[in-house]
């Protein structure tokens, strides 16, 4: 096996785990829920085959809502995570010039460019998971709050993590 797929496989794993085990009753007031297992689509590798990142992402939501019981929710909102994953890669990746980088990791893409792939990506996955968990608009402003609640939670968490686990690596 190569390196990066096991690297990306212990990296599934420990967030389902984390997530599952550890956040999964986690929540301040009932509001604001941290998602961290969508950092494993995030720092999948730019050259992935969009079919193998569609399937990836769908496993890893459907991972989520069987210990969510939620079924099918996790789910969609990851395949929409992935398809905004490829639009925002192929828009800024190939203007900013990283074609040649492996991942988009902070330490190898920098601050100002992984900020704003983070910040996008989350605000998709996690709009789209409250609206189709709410499915009504009698409930509006509570699903507004628990979105921009749980989205700022999960995005210092990735940057936390961001900050912690990846070296700073110099460009060429």
């Amino acid at each position: 096996m190569s390196r990066a797929i096991i690297i990306n496989l212990v990296r599934f794993v420990v967030l389902v785990f984390i997530q599952v085990f550890l956040l999964r009753n986690l929540a301040l007031y009932n509001l604001p829920v941290c998602y961290p297992y969508i950092l494993f689509l995030l720092l999948l590798p730019f050259g992935i085959p969009n079919i193998l990142l569609f399937s990836l992402a769908f496993i890893t939501g459907l991972s989520i809502d069987a210990f969510y019981d939620t079924p099918g929710l996790h789910a969609a909102s990851c395949v929409i995570l992935a398809f905004v994953r490829i639009l925002f890669i192929n828009i800024t990746v190939s203007k900013e010039g990283f074609d040649n980088e492996p991942e988009p990791t902070l330490s190898v893409m920098g601050i100002r460019w992984f900020l704003a792939y983070t910040v996008t990506l989350t605000l998709v996955h996690h709009f789209f998971l409250f609206v189709i968990e709410s499915f009504s608009l009698s409930g509006l402003q509570y699903t507004i709050g628990r979105f921009l609640a749980s989205s700022f939670f999960t995005i210092i968490l990735i940057l936390i993590s961001g900050t912690i686990f990846f070296r700073r690596k110099e460009r060429k």
